[in-house]
């Protein structure tokens, strides 16, 4: 069974839309939040594609650094300053024009690190699209 998560999605949406107000020109929300999980949807706008008719790059990994976020804040709490301080995206296969999907996990928890990764898949589809592994700095006094 699943822990709760120590941020609601609200609380979430709230923050993000304080202290990260760029962020809503993505689209981006989260759907389902649990400690150490949280699964996050790009509404589809077709200002994100690039030629070839494909999902930017930047948007893609964007929603999976947005993902990351809430699954350490779903361990951590609403930490503002927990960041990014490393992100790899390896893009396997080209995203059709609908809303794009992001399933993030926490793989370790440490006091001042965070490590996840992020799988990608356009909705209705099976096939990763891109799979994003994330760490996060936590700071000192969240824990």
């Amino acid at each position: 069974m699943a822990l709760p998560s120590k941020i609601s999605i609200t609380e979430f949406h709230n923050l993000v839309a304080t202290a990260l107000p760029f962020a809503e020109n993505f689209k981006f929300c989260i759907e389902h939040l649990d400690a150490g999980y949280a699964r996050g949807r790009m509404v589809f706008d077709p200002r994100q594609l690039r030629p070839g008719g494909t999902l930017s790059g930047p948007a893609i990994m964007a929603l999976g650094d947005y993902t990351m976020y809430a699954v350490v804040l779903s361990l951590i709490g609403q930490v503002e300053l927990a960041v990014t301080t490393n992100l790899t995206c390896n893009f396997l296969l080209k995203p059709r024009p609908v809303d794009l999907l992001a399933e993030g996990r926490i793989i370790k928890l440490g006091k001042r690190l965070a490590y996840g990764e992020v799988l990608l898949r356009s909705e209705g589809g099976e096939d990763l699209v891109a799979h994003i592994t994330a760490t996060y700095s936590i700071p000192p006094t969240s824990l």
